[in-house]
This record gives structure tokens, sequence and C-alpha cells, in this order.
């Protein structure tokens, strides 16, 4: 397998175009939804992965209340310099009134707990896990400036946030001389493509790049899930399961997607999962897709959507099942303003 690489934002640094997620390492709580590696099966999973050209490796303290954190440490030992490690902060780990959050006492000691749970002394890419609208985020970036200058965090991101929050974080960034977020990580998937309205063209108009969470919809887009079935036993949108991301607002919708994908897959020859994931490595502004597995096979399949690209003909299939409505002002600006498109806009706003 020959493994692309891509430049991250405006940044220098180069990711893998598909990047090992961890959520899967540890496995306690809500996360054994999601998969219970040990440590064993956790350097299995890390062995292929490098194996194959994955240098982009992701994790965040709350996965398993930290144990992610500490079982990608001690599996990366001796070979920390072969990855780029990205980890998050954010949810709290436990009780107390300063716990959780963006402020800059909580980030600065969340930040040392993560290096010493990952065994390392620096951090590539340093992510805040979602929004903290009590913080004002000027004392939040200034914590995220104070990591990096003190050569314990390399690059910062963001993950789960507005448009409008990433661009007033950028424009305070400049404002103050602080530094700005490199990339943001966000839910994007083939069944829901409402980050195309902001999130995509703001990253391509900025320069920031876009890391992909749950590119299988939680295991809907895996092919194992089709219309008049029952779910998987044990699966993560199964009844009585305590994982509920992403929501599915619309079942016949969704279904008509999984259908269509199947179709294309097959003709392909290929599993659904790839089909899913080589659509979002196609798409705009698109750096990394972010894969997790429960074992060898599964990462496997997976990294096997590396290996080939969709044709125009897949691709326009798959972008009609599941094209989002133009809402306003996107209608109106597509009726009114193509003979002035910026790059970001058109990758909205560019449809047949």
């Amino acid at each position: 397998m020959v493994m692309e690489y891509r430049q991250l934002g405006r940044t220098g640094l180069k990711v893998s175009a598909l990047a090992l997620g961890t959520m899967s390492f540890g496995g306690s709580g809500e996360f054994a939804a999601v998969g219970s590696s040990g440590v064993a099966e956790a350097r299995r999973i890390l062995d292929r992965a490098l194996e194959e050209g994955v240098n982009l490796v992701d994790t965040a303290d709350v996965y398993s209340n930290g144990r992610s954190e500490e079982i990608l440490g001690e599996v990366l030992a001796g070979r920390r310099d072969r990855v780029v490690l990205a980890t998050k902060a954010r949810f709290a780990l436990r009780d107390g009134p300063n716990e959780g959050g963006l402020s800059r006492a909580y980030l600065l000691r969340a930040c040392e707990d993560s290096l010493r749970r990952l065994g390392t002394d620096y951090i590539d890419l340093y992510q805040v896990h979602e929004r903290d609208g009590l913080t004002p985020m000027e004392e939040t970036l200034d914590a995220l400036d104070t990591l990096v200058h003190q050569g314990k965090v390399r690059y910062v991101g963001c993950s789960n946030h507005s448009a409008w929050q990433v661009a007033k974080a950028l424009g305070v960034s400049e404002r103050l001389g602080l530094v700005r977020y490199a990339s943001q990580q966000i839910y994007y998937s083939l069944l829901d493509r409402e980050a195309e309205y902001e999130l995509v063209p703001l990253s391509i108009d900025e320069g920031v790049g876009i890391l992909v969470w749950s590119p299988l919809a939680g295991g809907l887009l895996s092919g194992k899930y089709r219309r008049d079935r029952p779910p998987p036993e044990g699966a993560r949108h199964s009844p009585g399961s305590p994982w509920h991301e992403p929501p599915v607002y619309d079942e016949a919708r969704m279904y008509d997607v999984i259908e269509e994908l199947v179709a294309v897959s097959s003709a392909r020859g290929c599993s659904a999962a790839q089909a899913a994931l080589a659509y979002l490595l196609g798409k705009p502004g698109v750096t990394s897709v972010i894969v997790g597995a429960r074992d060898e096979r599964q990462l496997e399949e997976n990294l096997g959507a590396a290996t080939f690209s969709l044709d125009d003909d897949e691709r326009a299939r798959l972008d009609r099942v599941s094209e989002p409505r133009l809402i306003y002002p996107y209608w109106h600006q597509k009726a009114t303003a193509s003979d002035r498109l910026s790059p970001g806009d058109r990758s909205l706003l560019a449809r047949g």
C-alpha cells in the first residue's frame, strides 16, 4: 500500500490521509461500546497501521478516562518519533468546580496529565475537544500559546466547533499574535454532510486542515445495517446501546444512502466501508480521515480505502443520494453569485 501524505493546514507538517483513532483502546465505561482493546491488541493494531504508512495517531484524555492515552503511550514506547501524536482536552475526568472546560488553569494541567499518561515530553497536535462558552476565547488561546512556547505542544487544533467559533478564534489569534488553530476535527460522513455548509468552506478559505471523526457514521455505513433487517447484535446503534452518535433523524433517508453505497461498493468490488472512506478522501478540504478498529482485520479493511479512488460516476451517485439541501443564504448565492465564487464557496455551491 502506498499511503498519501497531506499537509496539515498552513503548517509544514504532513500527515497520512488515513489516521488511526484509538477510542477503542481501553474500552471502559461508555467507550466499551466502541471497542475494548488491551495492550496486546493495541500493539498489533498500531504495528499494522505503521506498516501501512499511517503516521497520524489520535486519542483524547477522556477516552476510557485516560486509559486510551496510557495504552497508546505504552505501545508507542521506543518509536515515538515515528508518529504525529494527537490528543484532546476539554471534558472533566474527575469531580470538582475547576475540572473540565478550556480555562487556562485546566488546560495547562490537562496537558501535563496527558504527557504523563502518554509517556512523552511533547504532543504534536493538541486539540480542544469541544466548545467552552464560559471561558473567554482569549484565555483558551493564550493557554495553548503558552504550551507551544514551553515546547510541550507543537501545533494546536479544535474539534466540534461551529464555523463562527473557529473564525472568531482565528481572528483572536491574529489580533493578539497567538498560535492559531492548524486543524479542526469534525464529524463528516456520507450520511451526514452538514459540515459542507460552513465548516468545510471555512477550512478551505482559511487554510485550516480537516480531520474527520466517525467517517462511517458510528458503523452505520459499514454495510452491516440494511433496510428491513435487525441491527447487528452488540452494535453501537442496537437497542439498549449507551452510544448514540451520530443521531439518526431520518431513517428512510439513511437506508437510501446505505443501499446506494452498497450498490456502488459491490460493483467496485470493495466493501461498503472502503467506498464510504474513499468518498471522504476525495472531498475538498479533507486532510485526514480517522479510522478506528476493534482488531487487525477491521483495520486492514479500513486502510484498504487508501488503495483506490472512486470514479466520477460512482462519486456522482453517492453525491445525489446524500446531498444536503441548500439552506438560506446558500440557495440565493448559488442563484445570484455563481459568477464570483471563491474556492471555499465552490466546495458547496458548484453542484451540477
